[in-house]
């Protein structure tokens, strides 16, 4: 998860994404930031994250990401 976080932090410095979680929910995160996250996910996890996964759930906190991340790891 550390990793996760250093992505995060590199997209989006101003987030305190430790504590945030509604990060879709309240508008932290915009679609290009999305892109962005799921692009760096792909590029350090070896993960795709497909159109059923675009849930805001799964956007909202750093320990949904992560979880989302290990699912697709597993498959």
């Amino acid at each position: 998860m550390e990793k996760l976080l250093e992505i995060l932090k590199g997209i989006r410095p101003d987030v305190d994404f430790e504590n945030e979680t509604s990060l879709i929910d309240d508008g932290v995160l915009d679609s290009f930031d999305v892109v962005s996250i799921i692009s760096e996910l792909d590029d350090e996890f070896g993960v795709q994250v497909k159109i059923n996964e675009l849930d805001p759930e799964n956007f909202n906190s750093v320990e949904s990401i992560w979880e989302m991340v290990q699912k697709l790891q597993d498959k």
